[in-house]
């Protein structure tokens, strides 16, 4: 095992200073068989590094890094974690919540044909319902003009983390919505947080049509564990994180996604 450090253009011997201390703790960077472990500090403490600070120095280090994939400890808080996370999707590589292991049996000729019937009926569901996501992104387009879609980060299957996007169904400009609904006398039927069509989208969870797409990517299976955000599992206890060693379901995600806010912290415009 070898300890390294990131070599920026910038001082990195430099400290940092009270606000880049509050708001991008320290956290010590390991190599390992081509992974990056990224922990708290540990007894050894390395030079503070401004690269880890910023997302464009850290996308260009990750960029040309000879690392296949990123090992995050959840202890680092959410913020910390999502940074990583949106860095790492930059230069497309996986980024993996540090989790307890989980004694699982291999695959049989069963889970792998499980597999294969999940991506088929994944395929088939992406066909079918291509027609009403084509229609939803008309409205969205005549009713709410703005970005399309909203994302999100998920946990899957070893502690992976992937982005889940859904339809956006807020109002980018309010003034325009409550128009809307005083011409139409929507005002006490829909909540004003959200367009018309938004409103609808939710109802029918018809905002969720794109989480197919992760369902075609192998990421969800059809059935599974309960889907956990980003957010909620960077405070899980050991116990609990050592579940996220199982693949999430898109019954549990769809189920989740339809009950929870769109104005999360870890929600952002595409």
């Amino acid at each position: 095992m070898t300890i390294s450090t990131i070599r920026n253009l910038e001082n990195s011997l430099t400290e940092p200073s009270l606000e880049q201390q509050n708001n991008s703790p320290y956290c010590t960077l390991t190599w390992r068989r081509g992974k990056l472990l990224v922990r708290p500090v540990g007894q050894q403490k390395q030079p503070y590094l401004p690269a880890t600070d910023n997302k464009e120095t850290l996308v260009k280090c990750l960029e040309h890094s000879p690392i296949n994939l990123v090992l995050i400890d959840p202890e680092l808080g959410f913020s910390k974690v999502k940074f990583w996370a949106d860095a790492t999707s930059a230069v497309g590589k996986s980024i993996y919540l540090s989790i307890p292991s989980l004694k699982t049996p291999k695959q049989n000729t069963w889970q792998w044909c499980q597999v294969i019937i999940n991506s088929i009926i994944a395929f088939v569901l992406v066909i079918l319902l291509s027609p009403v996501a084509l229609g939803l992104t008309i409205l969205i387009r005549i009713y709410s003009p703005g970005s399309l879609f909203i994302r999100e980060w998920y946990v899957g299957k070893r502690g992976k983390l992937f982005q889940v996007v859904k339809f956006r169904t807020t109002a980018i400009n309010k003034n325009v919505v409550d128009d809307f609904c005083y011409q139409k006398n929507l005002v006490n039927k829909l909540n004003a947080n959200y367009t018309f069509i938004g409103n609808l989208m939710r109802k029918y969870g018809l905002d969720n049509t794109p989480l197919l797409l992760n369902l075609l990517r192998g990421e969800i299976h059809l059935f599974g564990r309960q889907c956990i955000k980003l957010e909620d599992a960077v405070k899980f206890n050991p116990e609990k994180l050592r579940q996220l060693n199982k693949t999430p379901g898109v019954a549990g995600l769809w189920q989740t996604a339809s009950k929870s806010e769109l104005l999360h912290l870890d929600s952002q415009p595409l």
